[in-house]
């Protein structure tokens, strides 16, 4: 079993989670401890996909092969926790940039603990970090078929879950209230204006669907509007009528209306109003383009592609 085995890992997050929970909260070493024990759920994040994702690249493969259990014995080296946190925006749904956001902090914080003489927790209170540090736990936990319970114990879970609920609460808050402004803003102007409003709306959003963009229905004016976001899962392809067809799953973040002029972001506004379904983004290419093929007879383009190569080209003209 390797040391970068899901278990091995969360086994370990768990351990340094008790040591947490156990420090007072106005203590530099909560902090500390929690930063730590997120990175190690983290990384056993992304260890429930593959260990291998967690080797850092070499040219000889040693890192790979000593997960795999092949090679030399020495420790090996791992990806950075900048990667590790890349790598969980892309395999976890719903773990967006706001969650990426709230770990960076409290990475941040723990290298500056470690490799320097500040006091970097002792300036960082809890307010400004502890419900988005509950969220991440509660999102990568959830990932792995585990729950905050299992990973705080209740206690700890149950003041992780009050807390969540509360944010969750004022998210919702605030978005109905921008949700009613706009209402009345918009139903406030002559039936004439709201219809072209609406229909250039709907224009727009069409056009966005071309760029990555997804409609839904405004939740302020009913009109036609658009939202985009973080892809997650990889691409999925798919061969037909000598065509690529390229699927990506997206977690939404944004939403603009053109009409009402209504704008949410980050996830958790878009669920609050309704508009925070996952959709999948669907585009379709030639084989040429999509795999960046060169045309043989395009002497140009061959020429140049062998200059920058460092080849020769000899044209047959």
């Amino acid at each position: 079993m390797s040391s970068w085995d899901r278990d091995s890992l969360w086994g370990k997050s768990v351990l340094f989670m008790q040591r947490a929970t156990a420090e007072d909260r106005e203590s530099a070493l909560f902090g500390l401890w929690a930063s730590l024990g997120l990175e190690l759920l983290a990384r056993a994040t992304v260890s429930k996909t593959s260990p291998v994702l967690l080797a850092e690249p070499d040219k000889e493969h040693r890192n790979v092969l000593h997960v795999l259990g092949i090679g030399s014995t020495n420790a090996p080296k791992s990806v950075s926790m900048t990667q590790v946190l890349s790598l969980c925006r892309l395999l976890v749904p719903g773990f967006t940039d706001d969650e990426v956001k709230s770990a960076t902090a409290l990475v941040n914080r723990r290298n500056e603990e470690l490799h320097s003489g500040g006091a970097a927790f002792a300036t960082f209170p809890t307010q400004t970090w502890l419900t988005g540090f509950y969220a991440c736990c509660r999102i990568l936990a959830e990932h792995q078929g585990e729950s905050l319970e299992s990973l705080f114990g209740v206690e700890e879970a149950k003041a992780a879950s009050a807390m969540l609920e509360k944010k969750e609460s004022n998210v919702l808050s605030q978005v109905k209230g921008l949700i009613v402004a706009h209402q009345r803003v918009f139903q406030a102007k002559p039936e004439l204006e709201r219809q072209q409003l609406s229909g250039a709306a709907e224009g727009f959003a069409n056009d966005l669907c071309h760029r990555g963009h997804h409609r839904v229905i405004c939740p302020a004016c009913a009109s036609v509007a658009t939202v985009q976001g973080d892809t997650y899962g990889g691409e999925r392809l798919e061969h037909r009528d000598g065509k690529i067809i390229v699927r990506e799953n997206v977690v939404p973040t944004k939403f603009e209306c053109l009409a009402c002029q209504l704008t949410l972001t980050g996830y958790h506004s878009l669920v609050a109003a309704g508009v925070g379904d996952h959709f999948t983004h669907r585009a379709e290419y030639d084989p040429s383009d999509y795999y960046e093929l060169i045309d043989p007879n395009d002497h140009e383009t061959m020429s140049k592609y062998a200059e920058d190569n460092g080849y020769y080209f000899f044209s047959n003209d």
